[in-house]
């Protein structure tokens, strides 16, 4: 008899179990399981778990369910709840979680990045939301500008915290909490709590409950490791030859001119890919995104930008095509694969000059990979990505490229808050205030 909990067991609002029965969500992952009642509680809440464990669920749905308890009315610029999160892509995705359970309630969200426009951003935070979703940067501008007010804020999530940390964020989501409500609730979700993370949970979180979700034997299993030995000479071909197998790849560089330089490497050898990294605005990485996840292109060639809060569906192969510095990064990008349960590939490519790098990578990462001589038309290449290779041309996506960064790009890390744009923005605003 099978006596796993269901979300309906956990004591949500029917609306917001309805909504997760209509998406085929019916039990929750341990992580979910672990901290939602004491969410729902009102405890401050610490969790960690794995990427790919649930850990978005686990804050939304009792942050929402609280919200719909306190019943309190939408004003203008005062959000009840504010969840940040370190990269516009994160931003989007807890945001597509969250806005159809939302509206089962009957209350608004809004996303708040860098690299793209004032306006829309603050005329939603006018008409009033219950719930933002942001980066530090631009939130900071727009609370400097005066657009946003943080008295009513009821609960605040961090989610991965640590990848904050990395960024340099920790200084700007500390001035941002310590303007919320002492008396709200506050939730932190990370990976790690390293970097100064343990330093804001004594600082902003009273007494929290802690869950600690590892990945047993059984998940570990659904991920499976190939270090692939290559020359320098026969590395591209190895790499276009698992690309052009079904199923979608994500592959990693450590640089933007990798990355681009990989993706048009890889179109012209008739393998249908898009590029993900810092040097493109933020139009043309959600396009970018969206033909990867519509399957127009089957492989997204990105840096580590797309390491943290990326989510496709069936992500088979995860190829670390430059091996990253150090193992947190290795296990996050490998974490694109194998999520929830699901099986998946992880290759690493391997030339001469990194065997000692990589070695220390799979000790510091705990994995025992399976490490193999590999060259074009070997019979492992058919092993780890079956199926008949498909050549065929790029099909078109408007702007595949955008231009070197500037305001627009922000280097993924919503640095770039466009000082001079907020300025020019308050002027406008000024002289409307006093014309009128």
């Amino acid at each position: 008899m099978d006596t796993r909990p269901t979300f309906a067991d956990l004591g949500l609002p029917t609306p917001l179990v309805d909504e997760l029965t209509s998406q085929g969500l019916i039990e929750p992952f341990p992580i979910q399981q672990a901290t939602i009642a004491d969410a729902l509680a009102g405890r401050d809440t610490l969790g960690r778990g794995r990427t790919g464990s649930g850990k978005t669920l686990a804050f939304t749905l009792p942050l929402l369910a609280r919200l719909l308890e306190s019943n309190k009315p939408r004003e203008n610029y005062a959000p009840r709840a504010l969840i940040l999160v370190p990269t516009r892509e994160l931003a989007n995705q807890v945001c597509d979680v969250l806005a159809p359970l939302a509206r089962r309630l009957g209350m608004r969200t809004t996303t708040v990045y860098g690299g793209v426009g004032y306006p829309k951003q603050i005329e939603a935070l006018r008409n009033g939301v219950d719930i933002v979703v942001a980066c530090p940067g631009r939130f900071i501008d727009l609370m400097e500008s005066g657009h946003v007010d943080l008295d009513a804020i009821e609960i605040t999530v961090l989610d991965e915290a640590d990848h904050m940390a990395e960024l340099g964020f920790l200084e700007h989501v500390t001035q941002i909490l310590s303007k919320t409500p002492r008396d709200g609730q506050r939730m932190l979700f990370s990976a790690t709590l390293d970097r100064g993370i343990d330093k804001l949970v004594r600082k902003f979180l009273n007494n929290p409950v802690t869950h600690e979700v590892e990945s047993n034997l059984e998940d570990e299993a659904t991920m499976t490791h190939y270090f692939f030995n290559v020359s320098q000479a026969n590395r591209f071909d190895v790499l276009q030859d698992l690309c052009a197998a079904p199923g979608r790849s994500l592959v990693f560089t450590r640089t933007k001119h990798g990355a681009r330089k990989l993706t048009e490497a890889l179109i012209k050898a008739g393998v249908p890919s898009v590029e993900l990294h810092g040097d493109l605005s933020q139009n043309v990485r959600a396009r970018n995104l969206a033909a990867f996840s519509g399957g127009k292109a089957d492989t997204l060639v990105a840096t580590d930008i797309a390491a943290r809060g990326i989510h496709v569906d069936d992500i088979a192969l995860v190829i670390h095509a430059d091996p990253p510095e150090e193992h947190k990064a290795f296990l996050h990008r490998s974490g694109r694969t194998a999520r929830a349960g699901a099986e998946g590939t992880v290759i690493t490519m391997v030339t001469e000059n990194m065997r000692r790098h990589v070695k220390r990578l799979a000790k510091d990462a705990g994995i025992d990979p399976i490490s193999v001589n590999v060259a074009k038309g070997d019979a492992i290449l058919e092993e780890v990505a079956t199926g008949e290779r498909e050549f065929k041309e790029m099909p078109s996506i408007e702007e595949r490229r955008g231009g070197g960064g500037g305001r627009n790009g922000g280097g993924g890390r919503d640095r770039d808050r466009s000082r001079s744009g907020v300025i020019r923005w308050r002027r406008r605003l000024r002289r409307r205030t006093r014309s009128s």
